[in-house]
């Protein structure tokens, strides 16, 4: 009886160790939302930190997708109802616009994380940047957040703005393939007008010829190239580009507008290499 007296205090004491740990190994850790995401910065107020995201943990001049998130200052949770406004300013030394822009909306399966994206014609120098202003309402009560940003400029032309010969000024931003390869890729630009300083919508149902052109290599062509065409689900151009080698592009355009009259840009020959409008990749 003694015996017993002094097993069953220590079968009982290794029993609740032993469920201690099963608990602890079945413990479901937080999903994390932003994954394989880099924090660009922080834009805040009295109430919240708006966390901005890319996937390179930078923002750079032309097509930018951007993950966003609001924490609450006080309590360190992330907002999962807010409903968002944002705009975008150029503060130049002699005037300010703004830029194309998508809608910021809540990720869909996701609880924190609004997504959106937006072109940025030129990089900040130094006298001259961008900000981003967030309007959001969270619970029926209204905030507003302002914070300066750094555009970097691109190395290559991945974005142009340009007058067409119908008055109108465009921006033709480069999107996809983000990675080239040595293949036929599926390519993808948008294309937005730009109606005043502040507003820059899409355009519709043009088509923006292609003819991509390796200039070190005797301006030679590629095969099975196809001319980008708009996509009404995504409001986005796309088309086919065949790159046969790895190097220096240049994806020489011609725009047409729905009756088929050229906007912008020429054919390229013997005689004319180049189109005047035109983006670039290396890789």
């Amino acid at each position: 009886m003694k015996l017993l007296k002094y097993i069953f205090p220590v079968l009982f004491a290794i029993t609740i160790i032993s469920c201690s740990s099963d608990d602890d190994d079945n413990t479901i850790d937080p999903i994390n939302e932003v994954e394989d995401l880099l924090l660009v910065q922080e834009i805040t107020n009295e109430t919240h930190a708006i966390e901005i995201f890319t996937k390179s943990g930078e923002i750079a001049q032309g097509y930018n997708e951007f993950t966003i998130r609001i924490k609450d200052k006080t309590s360190q949770e992330f907002v999962e109802n807010a409903s968002f406004m944002w705009m975008p300013m150029m503060h130049m030394t002699e005037m300010s616009h703004s830029c194309p822009k998508s809608n910021l909306v809540k990720t869909e399966g996701k609880e924190t994380i609004y997504t959106g994206n937006m072109v940025f014609q030129m990089p900040n120098n130094a006298d001259e940047g961008w900000d981003i202003t967030f309007d959001y309402t969270i619970n029926s009560e209204e905030f507003t957040a302002v914070g300066g940003i750094n555009v970097t400029a691109s190395e290559k032309q991945v974005v142009t703005t340009f007058m067409g010969t119908d008055g109108v000024k465009y921006i033709i931003a480069y999107m996809e393939p983000k990675t080239p390869e040595v293949m036929v890729n599926d390519m993808t630009v948008g294309l937005y007008k730009m109606e005043s300083m502040m507003s820059f919508p899409i355009v519709e149902n043009y088509t923006i010829m292609l003819d991509p052109r390796m200039p070190s290599m005797g301006n030679h062509a590629s095969p099975n190239n196809e001319d980008l065409v708009y996509n009404p689900t995504t409001n986005l151009y796309d088309g086919k580009l065949s790159l046969t080698m790895t190097g220096y592009w240049k994806l020489n355009l011609m725009l047409h507008n729905q009756e088929g009259d050229m906007l912008k840009g020429e054919m390229v020959t013997d005689e004319n290499e180049s189109s005047s409008l035109y983006l670039e990749i290396e890789f």
